[in-house]
């Protein structure tokens, strides 16, 4: 079975690790994923990862905690590297290669951010995981995603998610949301349907990438679109 994407970029939400849970990650959650970028690493696909911090830290509002905006952003920051370097435990469990990359440095664990060193991993077969977002505060990991995409010249942006693809409106919210199963970037923005932040979007739109919003959590998913199945949402130009 040969991959439709040589090299992808995987953004994971930190909300996604939690399972069941209220806080934290999920083991369980984490070796599923591994599972499933391993079955796609070993068809010879490029992966790189960029993940959210939502379990551990999300920014909270200044006014209850005191917490600048900027000093909040850097705690995040720092909830995605943890995040990352669980993620690359529960790859090296399975077998994979794997390099953490920080926009941060902090050398004890993580190489920091070398856009050609990535490359060089990927050509190399080891999956990248990119922490620590864009290294600056105000941009969110989705941001951070679409740039990292965008430098190591991958296919597609993957984008896993706990729902099947883009709606007409929230299905958890309403149950006649119905699902599309390819729409353009013009057609997401006149509709007013948020797909990612308004910076992460514009860029994946100037620069034509393409971005796959599905269901992450059910098994066989992600071998499923790196193959070319038709699952979840296609965004294209």
């Amino acid at each position: 079975m040969l991959p439709k994407y040589k090299r992808i970029l995987l953004k994971l939400s930190g909300e996604s690790l939690m399972g069941d849970k209220n806080f934290g990650m999920d083991s369980g959650v984490i070796s599923q994923y591994a599972q499933s970028i391993k079955t796609i690493v070993d068809l010879g696909v490029q992966v790189a990862i960029v993940i959210g911090g939502g379990n551990i830290y999300r920014g909270m509002n200044e006014a209850e905690t005191g917490i600048e905006r900027a000093h909040g952003d850097y705690m995040g920051m720092l909830a995605t590297v943890i995040n990352g370097m669980a993620l690359q435990a529960g790859l090296e469990k399975e077998g994979v290669y794997t390099r953490l990359q920080s926009a941060i440095k902090m050398e004890q664990i993580a190489e920091p951010y070398i856009r050609r060193r990535a490359i060089r991993h990927l050509e190399k077969g080891r999956v990248v995981i990119f922490g620590a977002g864009t290294g600056n505060p105000y941009f969110t990991t989705d941001t951070a995603g679409s740039l990292r995409a965008i430098e190591i010249n991958a296919g597609v942006i993957l984008k896993g998610t706990r729902v099947d693809g883009i709606y007409t409106a929230d299905p958890e919210k309403d149950p006649d949301a119905t699902r599309y199963n390819a729409i353009t970037f013009q057609e997401c923005l006149s509709k007013n349907l948020r797909v990612m932040d308004m910076t992460a979007f514009t860029l994946c739109m100037e620069n034509n990438l393409p971005i796959i919003v599905f269901d992450m959590n059910k098994p066989g998913n992600l071998k499923r679109v790196v193959t070319g199945d038709k699952v979840g949402t296609i965004v294209t130009g």
